[in-house]
């Protein structure tokens, strides 16, 4: 894991800053953004760009989204401490341990086996309680559920209906809809079969993939 360095930390606090000034009003998502590194998710040729408010690649067609998409997909979600989450698209890991700082059990899916091989020991080398899983995003982890929350992280063209059985009642989900662009969406559970649906502006993802990687 690379040092998080007083660089690093000022370059941070510049970041949420700028974010405040986007008009990111939520506390508890800011700091969690200006406790997680960045750069250590990211290969050192970007290290100077870590804190740019902008998405980068990180392997396998892969991005790790830009840090106002993380503080709003975040914020769209409501984490409260002790929160059962299931994040679907685990990528680089940022976003894993930003809701891990905002005090949620986090469990994350990924489809790619090298993103999966990468990410699961670095988010071990910070002592997070991520739980990490190779598998099907669309599939999700009923074993585990309900969820109190659920954030997709990648593009789809339609709900997941697994992923909806799988959120609890009072359970918020937040994902991408859409294709080219993405519109994004939060679903609230207000029953076993009803739901509250509103959108938070366009944006763009990589695309939720169908099948698991071998």
């Amino acid at each position: 894991m690379q040092q998080d360095t007083f660089r690093h930390k000022g370059m941070r606090q510049r970041l949420v800053d700028e974010l405040r000034k986007k008009g990111m009003d939520d506390a508890a998502v800011l700091a969690a953004i200006g406790a997680v590194p960045r750069h250590c998710f990211l290969d050192s040729v970007f290290d100077s760009r870590a804190y740019q408010d902008a998405a980068l690649p990180i392997g396998e067609g892969q991005t790790i989204s830009r840090p106002l998409t993380v503080a709003r997909q975040s914020s769209l979600l409501e984490v409260f401490p002790g929160a059962k989450v299931l994040e679907v698209g685990t990528g680089s890991g940022y976003q894993s341990l930003v809701l891990d700082k905002l005090g949620a059990e986090v469990y994350s899916i990924e489809r790619q086996r090298n993103l999966y091989m990468k990410t699961k020991p670095l988010l071990e080398s910070f002592k997070s309680g991520v739980r990490c899983f190779y598998g099907d995003g669309y599939r999700g982890l009923p074993q585990f559920a309900p969820f109190d929350r659920i954030l997709v992280t990648c593009g789809a063209a339609d709900f997941p209906n697994d992923l909806l059985a799988q959120l609890a009642v009072g359970g918020i989900m937040v994902i991408p809809l859409g294709s080219p662009t993405q519109v994004m969406t939060k679903v609230v559970r207000t029953t076993l079969t009803d739901m509250q649906v509103s959108e938070h502006g366009d944006f763009s993802f990589v695309p939720m993939l169908s099948k698991k990687s071998e």
